[in-house]
């Protein structure tokens, strides 16, 4: 087994990845020279030959970003509502003869106004959002932290972070309570925007909310709307794993399992944040 430090791209402090050979195959001299070299274009990977089926095994792949901020995405980030979530559009959608499976599966990750819109356009989606809100408000379930939320928050100052989530300010109070995370001091919600995700805008304004360049913000999201609104607006994404399978998390600059995989401490005004990504 071998430790490989890389150096990478300025988007990354310093990255490390353990390399265990496999069974009857332990000299490999074209597997550091290649990893170097496949580094500056994949952030993590498996190394794999077209000669024998696995010639080598990614076991992690240890990203450190730098950032001035950190904004986190609400659902399926810091809590897992996901039975809450799929409850209350199903209930939904089968009272309006929808598909409920199909409404569900839009609803992640989105504003729910912005579901109701899509799927029935001859609803009045602003008496339907109230109604939804209300129903999510009170379907608490379910509802509870997601490992390695409460201790992160906890170690970050008050002014370098804030959440971006698609609920409305009341359903996201009313869901940090259930899962015990005291509310931040900052804040973006559905009602702070006019464009939910995939737009940019939640994530420029959640920058703009703590002062700081959207260059200068690494987000944590768990779908894909999220994560492209992230990017459209300029910012480093690291995607969980807790809502979508890992091939629709692609466009994020790494994937974890959850917040229990990250570290992060102040230094000299820089967010040092430590991941422990997966390997695809």
């Amino acid at each position: 087994m071998r430790l490989i430090q890389i150096h990478s791209p300025s988007i990354y402090k310093q990255l490390w990845a353990i390399i265990l050979p496999a069974a009857n195959y332990v000299q490999n001299p074209m597997v550091s020279s290649w990893l170097h070299a496949f580094a500056w274009v994949h952030p993590f990977f498996f190394v794999k030959t077209s000669r024998r089926p696995v010639i080598s095994l990614l076991l992690f792949w240890k990203m450190i970003f730098s950032a001035k901020a950190i904004l986190f995405d609400m659902d399926g980030v810091l809590m897992d509502s996901t039975p809450s979530v799929e409850r209350v559009w199903r209930i939904w959608a089968a009272k309006h003869e929808l598909d409920p499976e199909h409404v569900a599966s839009l609803a992640h990750g989105r504003r729910s106004i912005e579901t109701i819109r899509e799927v029935a356009p001859e609803l009045n989606a602003e008496k339907e959002n109230i109604i939804v809100e209300q129903m999510e408000i009170d379907d608490k379930e379910g509802v509870t932290a997601l490992p390695g939320a409460a201790r992160l928050l906890a170690h970050l100052p008050n002014d370098r972070f804030a959440i971006v989530t698609s609920a409305t300010r009341p359903l996201a109070v009313a869901r940090l309570g259930y899962a015990g995370i005291p509310v931040p001091q900052h804040t973006i919600t559905a009602e702070d925007v006019s464009h939910g995700k995939p737009s940019p805008e939640p994530f420029l304004k959640g920058a703009a909310l703590l002062g700081f360049a959207p260059a200068d913000c690494l987000v944590f999201e768990d779908t894909p709307a999220g994560i492209s609104s992230a990017r459209a607006a300029g910012m480093q994404a690291v995607a969980l794993r807790t809502t979508y399978p890992v091939d629709q998390l692609q466009a994020a600059h790494a994937i974890i399992r959850n917040l229990a995989d990250v570290k992060a401490k102040l230094r000299e005004q820089l967010l040092i944040v430590e991941v422990d990504s997966i390997p695809l």
